[in-house]
């Protein structure tokens, strides 16, 4: 699991998204803007996060694992059957 650095602050939140509420957009290619950082924040269940670049990389996350989203980085999600997540911004 990557870490968030240790010079930014959480400004946002998303509202917590199930399998049927998660956002088309977040089930496609998207980003965060430059110095934006996220992080997925799994309350039950499972979601598989997809890195594109540099190299496709897929990481389950669970409630015992969450992930950190480095700016600018291209990937999406997938969740895996029943999941409860929301995402946490800083910069």
């Amino acid at each position: 699991m990557k870490s968030l650095p240790q010079n930014v602050n959480a400004y946002k939140k998303t509202p917590e998204f199930t399998e049927q509420t998660v956002p088309k957009g977040l089930l496609k290619n998207h980003q965060t803007k430059a110095g934006v950082w996220g992080k997925i924040i799994i309350l039950e269940g499972q979601l598989d996060y997809t890195i594109i670049e540099p190299g496709k990389e897929t990481i389950r996350l669970s409630t015992e694992r969450s992930d950190v989203v480095e700016p600018t980085m291209l990937h999406y999600v997938e969740p895996c059957n029943s999941v409860r997540f929301y995402v946490e911004f800083y910069k």
